[in-house]
């Protein structure tokens, strides 16, 4: 099983890490194209550690990384690609919890893209509910073939989960937004979203703002429940 590494950042206060936010990058990208929302993020979680994992495997594309490959032309690549690369993603958060001393639900994942597409996978199958879970244009993959039915019995846990997207995204429409907070609350799992209007496929200052308070918000749930 591959070893994940990538950049990181301690927390802001200096303290020990309270919390841990890990951030998912999209196809072709590597950690690096993400590690700096951890800067954008830090005044509202002072006590998180961020870390920005590269993807397994060498992009099809010839640059950056990949959880799995896309070519769009097998309907069933993304359900493959996001089981094989479940277990590695995994191993890692459970080797992060472990090496700062931090529970299960003092875990946050945030994915942009496919890194979305694994976020809400793998929160969603873990023993423990996270933090919260922010998929930034990206969609829940479902098998093809099947319903949102045959996403219930998957379902281990149910954390907290912010959908946001632009509207003009131009490589996965708006609509999968919809179908995935619709997928999503037929199988007993509310999720929250947020339309960036004018955007294509990016982040933008509205889905900074909103993704920011709803891990700290996520955090401070986790902390009450302690």
């Amino acid at each position: 099983m591959p070893i994940l590494t990538g950049p990181r950042l301690m927390p802001r206060s200096g303290a020990r890490p309270r919390q841990l936010v890990v951030l998912l990058h999209g196809f072709g990208a590597d950690g690096n194209d993400l590690i700096d929302l951890a800067q954008e993020w830090q005044p509202l979680l002072p006590d998180a550690a961020f870390v920005a994992p590269h993807a397994p495997e060498p992009c099809i594309q010839g640059f950056g990384r990949q959880w799995f490959p896309l070519t769009f032309r097998d309907p069933h690549e993304r359900w493959r690609g996001v089981n094989r690369a479940g277990p590695t993603l995994d191993a890692f958060l459970d080797a992060e919890l472990e090496a700062h001393g931090i529970g299960p639900h003092q875990l946050a994942l945030v994915g942009f893209s496919q890194g979305c597409m694994m976020a809400l996978h793998v929160a969603l199958r873990r023993p423990a509910p996270v933090a919260a879970v922010v998929g930034l244009s990206g969609m829940l993959v479902m098998e093809d073939g099947q319903g949102p039915e045959s996403l219930k019995p998957q379902v281990r846990s149910v954390p907290p989960i912010l959908l946001a997207h632009g509207d003009q995204d131009e490589v996965i429409p708006v609509d999968a937004l919809f179908l995935s907070a619709e997928a999503l609350a037929a199988a007993d799992v509310p999720a929250e979203w947020h339309l960036s209007a004018g955007i294509g496929h990016g982040i933008d200052d509205g889905a900074l703002h909103h993704g920011g308070h709803f891990l700290a918000a996520g955090f401070a749930r986790a902390a009450r429940r302690g």
